[in-house]
């Protein structure tokens, strides 16, 4: 797999369209840090490290609305292995005026975009999701 973050969000994409209630995916610190996001600011339930065997896997909860509409509209990756997008900290957009998230991956460590601006920091723009 060329790229790990990317797979990541396929399947929350992917699980989120088919109105399933969780998805997996194989786990690192990195996509850690992203569901830590995406939990915090609701686009996701809960999520748990599981162990299958030699590896350990991340299952993931999903939201939807009462209209069983999924609550990530959009998630993209922005920032690829191939083209690396780095952004100042003034630089860092806002997503649909504050409705949605963008997550970079600074100095400080993986953070969204607001606290990203807030501390004067730039960095990786990873993804952004609404």
């Amino acid at each position: 797999m060329s790229d790990p973050i990317a797979d990541l969000l396929t399947r929350i994409r992917n699980a989120s369209q088919a109105q399933k209630k969780y998805t997996v995916a194989p786990h690192s610190k990195v996509k850690e840090q992203i569901l830590k996001i995406l939990q915090s600011k609701g686009f996701i339930g809960n999520f748990k490290m599981v162990k299958d065997g030699p590896k350990t896997l991340l299952k993931i909860s999903l939201k939807y609305d009462d209209n069983r509409r999924p609550l990530i509209q959009k998630i993209a990756r922005n920032s690829t292995p191939g083209q690396r997008v780095y952004v100042k900290a003034g630089e860092i957009p806002t997503i649909l005026g504050g409705i949605g998230i963008s997550i970079v991956s600074t100095s400080q460590g993986i953070m969204d975009g607001v606290e990203a601006k807030n501390k004067n920091i730039g960095g990786e723009l990873l993804c952004f999701a609404w």
